[in-house]
């Protein structure tokens, strides 16, 4: 396939962009299922992610086990941000430029890795921090360039079946890491210790499998290592008032979930607080499915917008918990701050399949994480804000933040250009038919594909 067409005077309004999938066909694609090779692709990343919560149930136990402070406790779950930043930067480039196996497979095996650093640190603050800063460096690569291989593995045209069998496999694994470790902490001896050995299990035997992936990005010998954002130049501006803007909150609400609310709340909790942490944290994650068949019915545009009015549902309900000691609306919060995660990833994947360049597609798929990721820091922010005022306070200020960005989602484009039509997509020539895909030129042969201009010469930079 060509380019896309770069036509500054086609500017149009972003807000309606899913529309421009036909529904018929939009509904064919997310109720297939991922066969072969893209099913034991979603099952490495499956076990990737249930590594990142096997610990968070845990949070009170190390907090009481190491003498922690609030923010100590919190920096547990959050640091791991650090070694995501890293990973994204220089992950989806090297894909781009190395191809997707030997980025996704080594690191999956680096995750085993770090769930047996985390056994060793159950008695040192230190070393569990290195343990979470590893799965970070481990999420950033899997799970950034292992959506763009997924893709690649179904193929083009669908996008939206990827983004939904990427978004479900992931918040899956999210979902199980807490009630599997509050199983352990019940039944078996050792809780700090069996949960990761059996995530260090799993994620070797997916690392196995996965060997055997057909490459689907081969090597370009001379292609640049910068750091790349894959951002065509044509969608940066919606990229940058629709999707950065979404992004910013994917983890950022359910990271208060997982983590934050169980703490503050442990205290009115009588010795349930890892079952009542592992509720949180699998409610609020399992609730992230129910995004697969809202984004197949309404669109990404529509599932972007549902998920930031969920997420701030959920913060409203977890004030009020706070601000009552009404433990039980913590399970309230938890699955609307889990659908909006999974409306926000499936809703910003889905687009983003749709605005990639073959060529940049990992460093792509990887900015839109590393832009979602530093929302897993979201606990760490509300303590800190409350240490300088108020926990309601910090709470308060975070929920408005978050609905002005809902809002703000519901903004038309407010320079549109004077040949925009109501209603329609994202940068649409004007013979564009309607319900069709974006980018499409007026001479365009139906069904061709994406588009490359006529004067456009070929591999000339168009991305960011």
């Amino acid at each position: 396939p060509g380019r896309p067409i770069h036509d500054p005077s086609a500017r149009r309004r972003w807000t309606t962009v899913s529309e421009q999938v036909d529904a018929t066909d939009r509904r064919a694609r997310g109720r297939a299922g991922p066969t072969g090779p893209a099913l034991v692709l979603a099952f490495g990343l499956f076990a990737v992610a249930y590594g990142t919560n096997v610990s968070t149930p845990f949070l009170v136990l190390y907090r009481d086990r190491l003498d922690l402070g609030p923010s100590a406790t919190m920096a547990i779950f959050v640091v791991y941000v650090a070694g995501i930043m890293g990973a994204l930067l220089i992950a989806g480039g090297a894909s781009d430029r190395f191809g997707r196996k030997p980025i996704v497979v080594p690191m999956t095996v680096v995750s085993a890795f770090a769930s047996l650093v985390m056994i060793a640190g159950r008695d040192s603050f230190e070393l569990l921090l290195l343990g979470r800063f590893l799965l970070g460096a481990v999420s950033g690569a899997v799970l950034g360039v292992g959506a763009a291989w997924l893709l690649e593995l179904l193929g083009r045209g669908h996008e939206q079946r990827a983004a939904v069998t990427t978004t479900v496999v992931t918040f899956a694994g999210f979902g199980i890491g807490p009630p599997v470790s509050a199983l352990f902490h019940w039944l078996v001896p050792a809780p700090l210790v069996t949960p990761f050995l059996l995530h260090t299990v799993i994620t070797l035997v997916a690392a196995v499998f996965m060997v055997r992936l057909p490459e689907t990005r081969q090597p370009v010998a001379g292609r640049s290592l910068r750091p790349s954002l894959g951002v065509p130049s044509h969608v940066m501006r919606p990229f940058l008032t629709v999707i950065a803007p979404a992004a910013l909150w994917t983890f950022a609400f359910p990271s208060t979930g997982f983590a934050l609310f169980p703490v503050l709340l442990s205290e009115a909790i009588d010795g349930g607080e890892v079952a009542m942490a592992a509720a949180a944290g699998a409610l609020t994650a399992w609730a992230g499915l129910g995004a697969r068949p809202f984004v197949v019915r309404f669109g990404p545009a529509t599932s972007l917008r549902a998920g930031m009015w969920s997420g701030v549902g959920g913060y409203v309900f977890g004030a009020v918990a706070f601000a009552t000691d009404v433990w039980p609306l913590v399970l309230v919060a938890a699955p609307l701050l889990g659908f909006a995660a999974g409306g926000l990833t499936a809703g910003a994947l889905t687009l983003l399949g749709e605005m990639a360049e073959d060529e940049r597609r990992g460093a792509l798929t990887s900015t839109f994480y590393l832009l979602a990721y530093p929302g897993m820091s979201m606990p760490i922010v509300i303590t800190a804000i409350a240490s300088l005022t108020s926990t309601s306070v910090a709470l308060v200020i975070v929920t408005t933040a978050a609905t002005a960005v809902a809002l703000f989602l519901h903004l038309p484009n407010p320079n549109p250009a004077p040949s925009q039509t109501p209603g329609s997509g994202l940068h649409q020539a004007p013979s564009q038919t309607p319900g069709s895909g974006l980018h499409h030129a007026p001479s365009q042969t139906p069904g061709s594909g994406r588009h490359q201009a006529p004067s456009q010469a070929p591999g000339s930079p168009d991305s960011v």
